[in-house]
């Protein structure tokens, strides 16, 4: 591959691969949604599609950890769903999806702010009834109607809940709420920042807790903002990076995860390091997902 732009290979391409569309070549598919209408402090997510699918062209795709090359599973970038309003957005987004796993391929659904991730788990719920949701996040998102819109990003996964086919929505790393929401929140299945230690036992019982297939919408607040900043609504405590990947490992050894999303990177051109981080945590689930080693 030639060098186009900022990394190597075919811009707007993840890993700058080429992109021909096939079934069943084509076992991933990404899918941006450019979408920030409702974001309450700072705007931006709407590039972040864009921002973590062009930084991705300066990763190796070799995974040491994993021993593999997830791109070799196939890779196909979508064209951006668009939405100009929120219901629109859900509804583009809940059928591309659809269509995608009615193919048997494995979807990531790209933010934009977290109120796309409702569309996504639908589908996929729809696909694989008595699914588990784990929500890695700052926030509980569960305020029924945020300033009267009960489609806001603060209001993602309190629409989730309302998904009948899901058995459990099981949250990480959450350190933020509203007193409203506590009526709301599974206290069970909620993992709060503050008492994640270094061990894995926590680690153990979220795994545990989860049904045998999984959905992950991971907000990318979830990490500590001293490595990951660049979101719109940042919050100090979060997790670092090889707490998370010790816990996408497990669930990825002990249960099948079906898709996720990442959504809320908010980019800023002066530190392009967390467009790359997203990348590279796209990346490292596709190596636990799709973990057969490097073939001689």
């Amino acid at each position: 591959m030639g060098t186009i732009g900022e990394g190597t290979g075919i811009a707007g391409r993840f890993c700058g691969l080429p992109n021909e569309y096939s079934n069943p070549q084509s076992k991933v598919v990404i899918l941006p949604v450019p979408f920030d209408l409702t974001t309450t402090y700072m705007k931006g997510s709407d590039r972040g599609p864009a921002a973590l699918i062009e930084a991705s062209r300066n990763l190796e795709v070799y995974d040491i950890e994993t021993n593999s090359q997830p791109y070799q599973t196939g890779i196909y970038t979508a064209p951006s769903v668009p939405g100009s309003t929120s219901a629109e957005m859900l509804a583009n987004v809940y059928r591309e999806v659809k269509s995608y796993l009615a193919n048997d391929q494995f979807v990531i659904t790209l933010g934009g702010e977290h109120s796309i991730s409702p569309a996504p788990i639908r589908a996929h719920a729809e696909k694989y009834p008595g699914m588990s949701v784990l929500q890695l996040d700052a926030h509980a998102d569960l305020v029924q109607a945020y300033e009267g819109d009960p489609l806001s990003h603060a209001s993602a996964m309190a629409r989730v809940k309302e998904i009948p086919s899901i058995t459990n929505l099981v949250a990480v790393g959450i350190r933020s709420m509203s007193v409203e929401e506590l009526p709301y929140l599974d206290k069970e299945n909620t993992y709060f920042a503050h008492t994640l230690d270094g061990s894995n036992e926590w680690q153990t019982k979220v795994v545990d807790s989860l049904a045998e297939h999984v959905y992950i919408t991971f907000d990318l607040d979830a990490f500590d903002p001293a490595i990951m900043p660049s979101t719109g609504t940042p919050e100090p405590g979060g997790l670092d990076w090889y707490q998370v990947m010790r816990l996408l490992k497990m669930v990825a050894m002990k249960k099948k995860i079906i898709g996720f999303d990442i959504v809320e990177l908010c980019p800023n051109t002066s530190n392009k390091g967390p467009d790359f981080l997203a990348a590279k945590l796209l990346y490292k689930m596709l190596a636990y997902v799709f973990n057969t080693g490097v073939k001689a």
